[in-house]
This record gives structure tokens, C-alpha cells and sequence, in this order.
């Protein structure tokens, strides 16, 4: 008589019978999945040899069972992702988790380029200008009544203009008899020294700095020359900042 060839575990005899070798040991169907067989993380039976066990951090599942948690959609050869243990399609998962753009309300795709100010976030080609409609990128802008400018459309629409020079007047500037200027244009007629936060004069509209003034249009002691200045004889000025 031949040499018996049971099971490891059970001792049954493997003749006529399907088997599986582990570390060189056979073992019945039955044994070998009692033993070493993983559990569905879903339907909790065993994963049989005669199905595909996919694992993934240590847990398996039946290929039939590998399911996105909200469209329930096979993840098999599928990319995903995972929130609380739970897997999800790449979809569902960004449609959930994954910011919305600001502008259009889709979802914004992990990888795709993305702009954020102040807790918003848009699609890059969302982030337009509100007046030219073209995209901001990474060109300067200003938010205004919770809508975004390119700076050069800002200046067209909201900037004032300085009297003076004609030009946009993006940063503090000053006003003078209700009228803007850029502070480095609102200047003592004769000197050209700025006047911004200084006291001064006028006269026919121009602006003038005490010692200019003084110099120009004031009396003379006939004594000394000098012109007099006292501050009761001229009413000073201010131009107010903004």
C-alpha cells in the first residue's frame, strides 16, 4: 500500500480531493479556510479560495462586497478614498469632503488648481474679475462688496482721481476743499514741498507753505525787512488725509 496523504489538521484522507499547500503543509478546503481564510468587513462570512480577498490596511472583503458607502459602486480597479473607515469613490468622496468653488458651487477636484482669499475658495478659471470677467491668477485685486477686481478695472470703476495729476489714487491720498489729491501732488505752489499734514495758506487757489507765503504776499517790518508773520494775521489750512 502507498504512504496515506491526509490533512494537516483533520487527518482526512486528500486522495480524489482538492487541497491547498501552506508552508508545505496540506490542508483540506474545509481546514484551510476555517484556518487562514479572512472575514467580509461587510457581509462578516468567510472569503472562500474560490474568491478574490481584497485587503486594504488590514481589512479584507469579498470583490462583490468592495462597494462605495454612497453610490455603491464597485471599487474594484477604482480609485478611492476613505473618511471614518469608510470607502468611497473619489467622486462621492470629493462631492462630500472636497471644497466648493465660491463661484459656480462644484466641487473643487483634488489636484486642480485652486484660488483661496478669506476662507473662499474658487476654480482657477472661476476667479474672474467682476468687471472684465477675465481671470485674476495671481495679478493683484480688490475685494469690494463681496465681489473681486483686477486692480486696473478697481481703478476704472471705484478709485478717485487725483485733481492734479489725473491718476488713480490707490493709497492714502488727500482732501482739500472737497476735492482728492495724491499726497506727493498736493504741494506749496512756490516750494513744491508737500503739504500733506502741514499747516499752509491760500490765495487765488493756490497753496502755499507759511514761509513761501510769508515771503510772497506778507507785510514787511520797515525796520528789519522781515516779512511778519504773526499767526493771528493768516487763516492756516489743513488738508484732510484718507
Amino acid at each position: 500500500m502507498g504512504e496515506r496523504y491526509d490533512c494537516t489538521h483533520c487527518k482526512e484522507s486528500l486522495y480524489g480531493q482538492k487541497y491547498i499547500l501552506r508552508e508545505d503543509k496540506q490542508h483540506c478546503i474545509k481546514c484551510y479556510e476555517e484556518l487562514f481564510s479572512n472575514n467580509c468587513e461587510v457581509c462578516q462570512k468567510i472569503i472562500g479560495c474560490t474568491s478574490k480577498d481584497l485587503s486594504y490596511k488590514d481589512r479584507h472583503w469579498h470583490s462583490e462586497c468592495f462597494l462605495c458607502i454612497k453610490c455603491q459602486r464597485s471599487l474594484v480597479d477604482r480609485p478611492f478614498a476613505t473618511k471614518d473607515e469608510m470607502l468611497m469613490c473619489t467622486e462621492c468622496y470629493c462631492n462630500e469632503y472636497s471644497a466648493k468653488c465660491h463661484a459656480c458651487l462644484k466641487t473643487i477636484m483634488p489636484g486642480s488648481k485652486k484660488m483661496e482669499h478669506k476662507g473662499n475658495n474658487w476654480h482657477e478659471n472661476c476667479f474672474t474679475c467682476n468687471r472684465c470677467q477675465q481671470p485674476i491668477g495671481t495679478r493683484s485685486f480688490v475685494l469690494k462688496d463681496a465681489n473681486n477686481y483686477c486692480l486696473p478695472c478697481y481703478e476704472k470703476q471705484f478709485a478717485l482721481q487725483c485733481v492734479h495729476c489725473k491718476k488713480p489714487i490707490t493709497t492714502g491720498g488727500v482732501n482739500y476743499r472737497d476735492q482728492p489729491w495724491h499726497k506727493e501732488c498736493f504741494v506749496c505752489i512756490g516750494c513744491k514741498q508737500q503739504l500733506a499734514g502741514q499747516r499752509f495758506t491760500s490765495r487765488d487757489d493756490f497753496a502755499y507753505c507759511l514761509d513761501c507765503f510769508c515771503n510772497l504776499f506778507a507785510k514787511k517790518c520797515a525796520y528789519c525787512t522781515t516779512p511778519i508773520s504773526g499767526k493771528g494775521l493768516l487763516a492756516f489750512q489743513t488738508g484732510t488725509k484718507f
